[in-house]
C-alpha cells in the first residue's frame, strides 16, 4: 500500500497550511510531523493556542501520514478526530507527531502527540481516515 507518487502529492502547501504557517516533514512511511510557531494569530482570547488550530496540525500530520501508506491514484479524507487538550501552549512551536496504527483497504486509523517546545505534551489525538479512489 506504498507509493512515492503518494508522498509526493502531500509535500505541497495549501492555502490553510499556508495561513497557518504550518510545515510538514516526512519520515519513515506512515509517519508525518506537523509544525507550527505560534503567534498571535493562533492564540483565543485566553492567549492560548485556539483548539482549531491544534486540530488542523494533528489532522494535516494524520493526512500526510495517511497519503505515505495508500497506493497511487488514491486519497484520503477525514472520517473522524478526537483531540484531548493536555495543557495550554502560548508560545513557541508546536510539533504534531502522527503515525498510522492499522490502515485497511478503506480505512486508516492513526494517533498523534503535541508536544510544545519545551517538549511536554500538549494534546493527543487518535482519528480515522477514509481511503478514496484508485
Amino acid at each position: 500500500m506504498s507509493n512515492e507518487n503518494s508522498i509526493e502529492a502531500t509535500s505541497g502547501s495549501f492555502p490553510l497550511q499556508e495561513f497557518l504557517g504550518m510545515e510538514l516533514t516526512g519520515g519513515e512511511p506512515g509517519t508525518s510531523v506537523a509544525h507550527l510557531t505560534l503567534g498571535e494569530q493562533h492564540a483565543n482570547p485566553n492567549g492560548v493556542a485556539h483548539g482549531a488550530v491544534l486540530f488542523a496540525l494533528v489532522d494535516t500530520a494524520m493526512g500526510k501520514a495517511t497519503m505515505s501508506v495508500i497506493d497511487e491514484g488514491q486519497y484520503c479524507a477525514s472520517v473522524e478526530l478526537s483531540l484531548r487538550f493536555i495543557r495550554p501552549a502560548a508560545q513557541g512551536e508546536l510539533t504534531a507527531d502522527a503515525r498510522h496504527r492499522q490502515a485497511r483497504q478503506d480505512q486508516d486509523h492513526l494517533e498523534a502527540r503535541v508536544h510544545g517546545p519545551d517538549q511536554r505534551l500538549v494534546a493527543t489525538s487518535a482519528g480515522t481516515f477514509a481511503i478514496l479512489g484508485g
